[in-house]
């Protein structure tokens, strides 16, 4: 038997340790899920036992040359379901799909799934049908397709995995269930038990309870199928074998009762609220668990000594945030907490997640690791701490300290000098300007110099993004790392800004995807501030930091001119011309790539601003011309800005100065009357065609979008173009 077990995303490795423990074989991980191999067993003892997944599906069929809603008809009724259903059976279609050509209408792909399915029972049981009922089905059927494959799977598990039952009642903000477990899994809480305790872990937001009581739910060994209210779809199927699901029943049963008998438990959860309490305790005696949690009603800012465990244990908490946090300052908050655990928690560790990694920066404590994870729309990051002793925090910070005075002391070579002093000329010069005009993210150095030839960026005053230009073969390699390091001390010294906090990466000339690959794996995200506007930003795992510094005024002219339009990115990138469209009063948006990575990463800075990622502002996964030649849509504001050159599997080659032609006539043809394209390309030598200039009405706007903190006027080209007005002239009635 093939499985697949759905989960939210950056639970996939989660997941998969779940199959595995369940005997699961051949596991393969993907975004949306882990497939894996196994037998009857298998499956009953994942449904029983997974805290991270939300869905377990049996595959029962694959095809990899579906072309067209008819073929999907077909081949959905060549299945042979009269194995699964009969006419007394209620039935229910799901289904997903991805970059399917043939498919304009996801749900019309469910309905002929669904009448390729009952017209094959009406034949084998002589024109009697099952109904559907999408509320309680006996079964469901769930297709997905991508591209030309259709995988026809059975509801294995029944939907939402993750609901384990317990909430009687809940707060304002709730963590779902099977976040608060992966929060537990990616702290070091979960490493902490053995067979004689649990390890002590304090939640002083507890909210609902939901991350004290998942975790009593761990330390007692508890499998969330034993308090699941609902059955298992798996009960409706023909392959039902109640014998081996009661045998795996009593195996859970058995190893929990074994946890309560022999492992000292010890979960302390807080809160300010009475209410929230009261609500922890009902949610906690419903999981079964409430004996093992130690609740009680405190503000965590009047914590005192007293009230800390008296054995070194683990914070896991989900403290309000921005994004739920109706009053109060959420700065003040995140300083308290930091606060509270380095002068009450010495030599614990914690875990917090955040909606928002900008308010974790008010926690005064370098993490050790973060990760991302979703509270269902929301993008979280949770962030990891060693809370040092204080012999512990001395130590490292005369470490520290020596290391950086020695480097500060430390003569500056010649050519150290001559570059610490271009960037202190440069800096002087260009941070007033910046400052006046509210510029926080901007250049300052553009291979002022040919010896020291990077780009240098700063952000917000807390970051360097050190981009160097990739030497030609012919410099020796160890005279070219010398200088490197040169520039990064000069830097350092120039800025005032730790060199940890400056990242280092080489430019040289590439092609096709590699201009856009993955350097890392951080997955740690930043937010600046541009034209009103948060933007994530990540230094480590990609050669852009995700905004183009150079776009700036672009982005700005955007936004001043987007009230009541309908706006179209193409090659959108990480949607920033999106962010200030709608700022501007963009009635709608449309935000097209060929990359899911950075579609995911645009949806991302919209949801940090608080904006919809469906109403009105739609995102594709699609080559841009693909795109044009297959909508009829008008749009009042194009943004075009193509790469200088791409190649993708599958797609013919593009060259910003070859096809900017084609590529410009096809925008122009969405354009509604008086509508406006601003074309933009980062190519040095780029010229515009002269038969574009001859069709369309064509401004020319590089010189007016180059801040002054780039000295380079080639930095990119920019144009304003109209269509032409048609003027029908008429003539003049002939005297007589």
């Amino acid at each position: 038997m093939i499985f697949f077990a759905s989960n939210a995303l950056n639970q996939s490795d989660l997941v998969a340790r779940e199959a595995e423990e369940a005997g699961a074989k051949e596991i393969r991980q993907t975004k949306a899920g882990v497939e894996f191999a196994g037998d009857l067993e298998t499956g009953y003892r994942f449904c029983m036992n997974s805290r991270i997944a939300t869905r377990l599906l049996e595959a029962i069929y694959l095809d990899d040359d579906i072309e067209s809603t008819d073929e999907l008809y077909e081949a959905t009724k060549e299945i042979p379901w009269d194995e699964f259903i009969t006419p007394e059976t209620t039935i229910k279609v799901t289904k997903t799909a991805q970059d399917c050509p043939y498919l304009n209408n996801s749900h019309f792909a469910a309905l002929r799934v669904k009448d390729g399915i009952i017209d094959r029972i009406k034949e084998k049981f002589n024109d009697e049908r099952p109904d559907v009922d999408t509320e309680n089905p006996d079964i469901t059927v769930h297709v997905h397709l991508h591209q030309r494959r259709a995988i026809w799977y059975l509801d294995f598990s029944g939907e939402g995995m993750q609901k384990r039952g317990y909430r009687k009642d809940q707060t304002d903000a709730v963590l779902r269930e099977q976040l608060a477990a992966a929060l537990l899994y990616r702290s070091e809480w979960k490493k902490s038990i053995t067979e004689e305790e649990s390890g002590v872990l304090l939640d002083p937001f507890t909210g609902s309870g939901t991350i004290a009581i998942e975790a009593a739910l761990i330390a007692t060994d508890t499998a969330p199928g034993l308090i699941r209210k609902e059955e298992f779809a798996f009960t409706h199927l023909p392959s039902y074998n109640e014998e081996l699901w009661n045998k795996i029943v009593k195996e859970a049963e058995e190893k929990r009762q074994k946890a309560i008998d022999e492992r000292d438990i010890m979960i302390y959860a807080s809160d300010i609220s009475p209410k929230a309490i009261r609500i922890a305790r009902e949610n906690a005696k419903a999981a079964g668990v409430l004996e093992f949690i130690d609740f009680k009603e405190k503000d965590f800012a009047s914590y005192t000594a007293e009230d800390v465990p008296s054995k070194m244990g683990y914070i896991v908490t989900d403290p309000p945030y921005g994004v739920r946090m109706k009053e109060g300052n959420i700065d003040d908050l995140y300083m308290m907490i930091g606060e509270q655990m380095a002068d009450l928690f010495k030599g614990w560790k914690a875990s917090i997640i955040a909606a928002e990694s900008e308010v974790l920066s008010n926690i005064a404590m370098k993490p050790e690791r973060v990760n991302t994870l979703y509270n269902g729309a929301i993008y979280c990051q949770v962030a990891h701490y060693s809370i040092f002793t204080d012999k512990e925090k001395e130590e490292m910070k005369r470490k520290s300290l020596e290391k950086k005075m020695e480097r500060l002391s430390a003569p500056l070579s010649s050519g150290a000098e001559m570059a610490y002093n271009r960037l202190l000329k440069n800096i002087k010069e260009i941070k007033p300007k910046m400052e006046k005009e509210g510029v926080t993210c901007y250049r300052i150095y553009d291979a002022d110099m040919p010896e020291y030839s990077a780009a240098i960026d700063i952000y917000e005053d807390k970051w360097i993004n050190l981009a160097e230009y990739a030497a030609p073969d012919t410099i020796d390699p160890e005279a070219a790392e010398r200088r490197l390091n040169e520039l990064i001390y000069a830097t350092e010294r120039a800025t005032g800004i730790d060199i940890e906090n400056i990242y280092v990466k080489q430019r040289k000339e590439m092609k096709g995807k590699s201009q856009y690959g993955r350097l890392a794996s951080s997955n740690r995200f930043n937010i600046v501030h541009e034209n009103g506007l948060n933007i994530l930003v990540n230094f480590q795992d990609y050669l852009d930091t995700g905004i183009f510094l150079d776009h700036r005024k672009i982005r700005a002219y955007i936004q001043g001119i987007s009230d009541s339009k309908r706006f179209l990115n193409l090659f959108c990138y990480t949607g920033t011309a999106t962010l200030n469209a709608i700022k501007g009063g963009a009635v709608s948006t449309v935000s097209v790539d060929t990359s899911s990575t950075y579609l995911d990463w645009a949806m991302e800075n919209l949801k940090v601003n608080g904006y919809p990622t469906t109403i009105d502002n739609y995102f594709y996964r699609s080559d841009a011309m693909d795109y044009l030649y297959s909508t009829y849509d008008r749009f009042d504001l194009i943004f075009c800005d193509p790469p200088t050159f791409s190649n993708s599997k599958g797609r013919a080659n593009f060259d910003v100065q070859r096809d900017h032609k084609k590529l410009i006539r096809a925008c122009m043809m969405h354009l509604s009357p008086g509508g406006l394209l601003i074309f933009s390309n980062n190519y040095r030598r780029f010229k515009m065609d002269e038969k574009i200039l001859e069709e369309f009405v064509v401004k020319d706007i590089t010189t007016e979008t180059i801040g002054e903190d780039f000295r380079d006027e080639k930095i990119h080209h920019a144009y304003l173009i109209r269509n032409k007005v048609k003027v029908n002239l008429r003539r003049s009635p002939k005297r007589s």
